[in-house]
Formats: C-alpha cells, structure tokens, sequence
C-alpha cells in the first residue's frame, strides 16, 4: 500500500489549538524536543573549536538549528501522523529533513513510511538520506534492508560491501554470519546467492574474514538448493579455519538435507576439541534422521563433558523413552528438571521445559499402562500455549484404552478456526491413527488434508505411503508418478516408488532405475542405497545386495536396514549372522513392523 503524498507547504501557524488535543500535542512537542536537542548539541559542537576566540556561537549556525518554520513543520508532521495523515506527515518530515540535513529526521521520514506498509516512499527517503550523507553507516543500513525487502536485490552488492567495510574488525565475522539472514526474504534464492558472492569477493580473500564469508557463501547457496556448492564452500571454510563453528553448523544444515558427504566435514570437527553445544546440535540432526545410536552417543558424550548441561539430560531422555528404556528415561528427566530449577533461565523457558518433561512422564505412564498417572501428569501442564499438546497426548491415551472414536473426537474439537489449526489437527489425527495401524483411516484423514492443501508435495507423498498401507499400491504409484512428474527433483518419491516396486517383486529393473535416479540426488544416502540392496536380492543378486545392505547398515544402523541385511543372510545360509544382525535391529527399535513382519514370514524366533 502507498502513502497519500501531498504537495504540503505550511507558511501560516495554522488553526487554533483545541483544548482536547493538548495531550497529543504535548506527546508530539516531547519528540520534537529530543530531535531539536539533537539538532542543537550538533549546532553548538560545530562551534567549539571557535569558541576561545569567539565566546558568541555564530548567529547563521543557531538559525539553521532553531528555524522556527523548521521546528513547527517538524511538530505538524507528529500531529499528522498521530490524526491519522501518514502521507503529510512523510512529507513533511521529509522536506524538513531535506532542510536541515539532519540524519535523524531523515530517519523518522523513513519510518513513517515503513509503518504506513509503503517500502517505495520510504526508499525515496532513505535514498534522499544516503545522497545527503553519503558515508552515514545507519543510511547504508537502512538501504540495503530495504531494497532486499523490495525484492531489488541486484542492487545491493555495493551496500554490503560498504557496510562490511565500516565494520571494525572484531564486527565482520559476526556481521558475515548474518548475511543469509538478511537475504532470507528474497524470492530468487539463486540471484540472492550471486549476488552476495559478488559483494564478499574482497573479505573472501582475507585471512581474518574468509572462514565467515564462506559460510556465508554456503548458506546463501544452500538456501538456494545447489548442496554441491554449498559442500564445496563449508569444506573451504573448514580447510581455513578447521575449528570454525561456522562450518559445522553449515555442515550440519547440510546432513539434514540429505547431503551425506557433509559428514567428514562433521567427523573432522569433532575429532578436535568440540563444544557441546554444536554437539548437542549434532545429536539433534542424528534423531531428525533416525541415526539414533550415534545420537546416543554423543549426547552421553555431553553428558560426560557437561553434565550441568540441562537440555542435554531432555534429549537423552527423549531417545531413551523411543527406545523404550522408562527406567533411564524417568532418571534424565529427574536430572533435567533438578538443573532446570537451578538454571538461571525466564520464566517462560523454564515452563516449556518442565511441559516437554511432563509430557514425556505422561508417555511413560502411557507405556506402562498407567492411565490415571499418565492424566496425572497431563493436569500438571495448565499453560494455554500448550495445550495442543496436551490434548494430543490425552487423546493416544484414550486411545490406547480402546476408546479411539473419543479419542479422535478430542482431535477434532481441539480450538482454533483457522487454515493453519485445522491442518495441524488433521495431521494429529492421522499420527494417532498411524500409531494404532488403522491405516485405512489414516489415509482418509490424509486425504483431506491433500484436499485442502493440493499444492503440498510432502503431504502428498506422505498420501502415497498410507495408500499402499492401506491396501492400495496402485494409488500409491499413480500419486508417486504424478509427483515425480511434478517434482522431478523430489528424489523420496522415486525411493518410494523403487521399493514399492521390489518388495511386491514387480517391475524389477524398473525400481532400479528408480532408485538410481534416487541416488543420484543424495549420493550414499543409506536409505535409498537399503533400497537398492532389496532389489538387487528381488533381482537375485545376491552378492550384490549383501555389499549394498552391509554399507548401509554401517552408515546407518536401523531397524529395516537391518531386516532386509539379516534375509539376505539368512538366504546365503549365514544363519548365525543373520540372527545377530535382527536381535540387534530389534534392540534399535523393537516395533519395527518391517522387521516384525520379517520374522513373522520367515517363521524366526529371536
């Protein structure tokens, strides 16, 4: 939306005062004073120099700073803005801006317009501003931040630079760490991307900066999806700085999609002497990727290092109730709520920690049977920002008492009208439906949201995973196919589509193909090379699958990796072996229904 600009020129003192605005005059006349004692301080440090030989301040110099038309223009645009009149108010300010070549006018008739919603006029001004004072740090700022919110990001290479270079030293680091943030709004990721590597080409090649700056690099080009650049550029910043934070944060960003040679980069770091809290992020990435063992260990690692440490105790708690370990998990949550009440935290922290672990006791309850504990521990939980929550758990504990219809009731009747809260009770109900292996209705749940989200891929390929649950492969492939169709870079739906095809045992060379183009896109990601391995044994192959499983399996131990390992050794006649490798699928996760069902097929009693 654009201000109202009108052509304002005020050469008369204007209507009367009423009484009843003396308030909003007098709030207007208190900004005014802080901008004219501004105005004045800098009138009078113009003098000093002169004022042994000249005890009198030159009458030019006080008329520029005390211009009366100058104060009541200023004092105007205030009332302006407060009744309602942006547009007069920005032009006023702007004029006496113009007038006075004060920076902090120039800054109000920027504001003004940003408040209005209106980025062009407030451009003009700040453009007005940067010609006025060209070397202003605070014009240069404000410049480029909004010419990256207007999407005119082409124009910004010589802002960054300049900001950069007014930066102290100790600043640039910091400053270069926050380059992505700045760009995170620009609609082209890959023009955003140039164009920062153009403007840092100077502090890249500068020993003090060049660590940071290609971190920055990195996280401009991941964010603009060319992993192979941004692996490219943390394994520069690594080679630089190999203690860099940086780079191990990148580098992480990395793991987390699907970029598996990021790993050296992360095994590098913690070879040396790493902080426990970029381990802790680490542990972090492990759960998101179901890399639960490694996971483990490096959060006893943390534990080990820094035992005082309290988020650590929460996330090994959460790994070990996955692992249905509810002995250990009550100690690391009793742990982590011993340091909680002694961490110097807000309120507000110290609250959403004790609701993860009361929430988590509730799932331990749950587990055990315990009904009434499990309510127990839910009525303990009385802040309304979590009670979905609260409700979710609520509702698997009905659930798990066989009173599944109440259960998804409570679902459906969680508060909240709007799109996003919808969604999200849709998606909690077809969770809760999964863990009760009603995949039937499960998929109809996930149907609606599909219907009322078309354009979502994800929640279309989860679409397809439910349908060959539920019965219904050939769904399941249409929607994959028209997924890659759409998305040829969506490389889980050529993964899924792969399996689907090897484990019904159709279509053999088919699913290869699939999975290739699969691993084409995330090269060594166990999953998909799982994939591959379970056709290669559908294929016959079995030397081939057994190579393929076993550097999987190593890469990632799970549960179904570690069934399909174990057939294809059972099938080869390495029966002893192959029980090994599923005792220990099923200490990783004991309801793995792949590794379930295997077993159950096989007529095997571990």
């Amino acid at each position: 939306m654009n201000i109202p600009i009108r052509s304002v020129r005020f050469d008369y003192y204007g209507p009367m005062i009423r009484p009843h605005r003396l308030r909003t005059i007098a709030i207007a006349a208190v900004f005014v004073a802080a901008i004219f004692a501004g105005l004045t301080g800098r009138a009078y440090a113009g003098t000093e120099k002169h004022t042994s030989r000249n005890p009198t301040p030159d009458p030019a110099d006080m008329q520029a700073a005390l211009d009366a038309e100058l104060f009541y223009d200023i004092l105007l645009g205030e009332l302006s803005l407060r009744s309602g009149d942006p547009g007069a108010a920005y032009a006023l300010m702007l004029e006496a801006a113009r007038r006075s070549g004060d920076e902090q006018l120039y800054r109000r008739a920027a504001d003004i317009a940003l408040q209005a919603r209106s980025g062009d006029y407030a451009l003009k001004a700040v453009q007005a501003w940067k010609e006025a004072h060209p070397e202003s740090r605070e014009a240069n700022r404000y410049l480029l931040q909004i010419l990256v919110a207007l999407n005119r990001i082409e124009e910004t290479p010589q802002l960054l630079r300049q900001e950069l270079a007014q930066a102290s030293a100790n600043d640039k680091n910091a400053l270069l760490l926050m380059v992505p943030q700045l760009y995170a709004r620009a609609s082209d990721k890959t023009l955003a991307a140039q164009v920062v590597e153009q403007a840092l080409s100077e502090v890249v090649t500068d020993p003090a900066t060049a660590p940071a700056a290609w971190v920055a690099i990195g996280r401009m080009r991941l964010a603009a999806k060319d992993y192979a650049g941004a692996l490219a550029a943390a394994q520069r910043a690594q080679e630089l700085a190999p203690t860099s934070d940086g780079a191990m944060l990148l580098a992480l960003e990395l793991l987390e999609n699907g970029q598996t040679q990021a790993q050296a980069l992360v095994d590098r770091y913690l070879a040396g002497q790493p902080k426990a809290e970029l381990r802790m992020a680490y542990a972090g990435v492990l759960l998101n990727l179901q890399r639960n063992a490694e996971a483990e260990k490096e959060l006893q690692a943390v534990t080990r290092a820094k035992p005082d440490f309290p988020d650590t105790w929460l996330l090994l708690a959460a790994l070990q109730l996955q692992k249905n370990q509810l002995n250990d998990t009550e100690k690391s949550l009793q742990r982590f709520l011993e340091l909680l009440d002694k961490a110097d935290v807000d309120a507000a922290t110290r609250q959403r920690g004790q609701t993860q672990a009361y929430l988590m006791y509730a799932q331990i309850a749950e587990k055990r049977h315990d009904y009434a504990a499990a309510e127990s521990w839910l009525k303990r939980i009385d802040n309304a920002q979590d009670m979905f929550s609260v409700q979710r758990q609520r509702a698997s504990v009905l659930a798990h008492q066989g009173k599944i219809e109440q259960a998804r009731a409570l679902l459906r009747n969680l508060p909240g009208a709007t799109p996003q809260a919808a969604r999200l009770k849709l998606q909690a109900e077809v969770q809760l439906l999964q863990e009760m292996q009603m995949y039937r209705e499960a998929y109809e749940v996930q149907s609606q949201l599909v219907a009322q989200n078309p354009q979502d891929d994800d929640l279309v390929y989860d679409l397809a995973l439910l349908a060959e649950k539920a019965g219904k492969p050939q769904v399941m492939e249409k929607l994959l196919r028209e997924l890659i169709a759409h998305r040829p870079d969506y490389y889980h739906a050529y993964n899924a589509l792969g399996y689907s095809l090897a484990d019904r045992g159709v279509q053999l060379e088919e699913a290869k193909r699939l999975i290739s183009k699969a691993l084409e896109f995330a090269p060594g990601d166990p999953y998909i090379t799982d994939s591959l391995g379970w056709v290669e044994f559908r294929l016959g192959r079995h030397d081939e699958a057994l190579r393929l499983l076993e550097s999987a399996y190593k890469t990632r131990p799970d549960a179904e990796i570690a069934a399909h390992l174990g057939e294809v050794l059972w099938s080869i006649g390495e029966r002893h072996r192959a029980l090994s490798i599923w005792k220990e699928g099923r200490r990783l996760n004991p309801d793995n229904e792949t590794l379930q069902s295997t077993l159950k097929r096989l007529g095997v009693r571990l």
